[in-house]
């Protein structure tokens, strides 16, 4: 099968997400998309982090009833900090009969060649690529979106996927202030964050 692999620390997921990951799903190139939930990193505090295990549950319940997409806890027993190359590697020891293939931002596509060894990623994995909205940094100059010779290498995949300017952090943003977020994720996402009283 040929697999795409979606990170994300999912915290929580949203419909940008499960639009994002069902659109990759169903190209012709695609069998299924794995919704890899990303551990918290050991050397970094973030109180409004939730626990992995929720995170990944709030993962399966949204994905649920759909059998192209899977939710992944991979990382939770890696080494950490997590990389995703050391990832990817692990899943090709795991599912030898299976080809992995990354799933990112164009954000990300531009600070790829930071990550630990990319170099390798990038001759071994393709990467498909979605649209994301420049940020008020890059409005003001502060950080300037540029293209980088990785945009043109030929595993990575430009697609036309939806652009999506759902956040995570604008889903808690609305939970603290009493907002609701009806819509912004999946009812039972809703009703499991109402239940366990997450992020007030």
């Amino acid at each position: 099968m040929r697999i795409g692999l979606y990170f994300g620390t999912y915290n929580p997921i949203h419909i940008g997400h499960l639009i994002i990951a069902n659109h990759m799903a169903e190209r012709d190139d695609m069998d299924q998309v794995w919704l890899v939930v990303t551990p918290q990193n050991p050397l970094k505090s973030n109180s409004n982090l939730l626990a992995d295990y929720h995170r990944l549950a709030l993962v399966k319940i949204a994905i649920d009833d759909n059998f192209n997409l899977r939710a992944s806890d991979v990382e939770f027993n890696l080494q950490k900090p997590s990389y995703t190359v050391d990832t990817l590697a692990h899943l090709r020891e795991q599912y030898p009969e299976h080809q992995f293939a990354l799933i990112m931002g164009e954000d990300n596509l531009r600070t790829f060649n930071k990550w630990k060894n990319y170099e390798i990623i990038l001759e071994r994995h393709q990467i498909y690529v979605y649209p994301r909205p420049i940020t008020l940094a890059e409005l003001n100059n502060e950080v300037a979106p540029t293209k980088s010779e990785i945009h043109d290498h030929k595993n990575v995949i430009i697609t036309d996927s939806p652009m999506m300017q759902i956040s995570s952090t604008f889903i808690r943003n609305n939970i603290q202030k009493g907002q609701s977020i009806q819509y912004l994720v999946t009812d039972p996402v809703r009703q499991y964050i109402d239940e366990m009283n997450f992020y007030r």
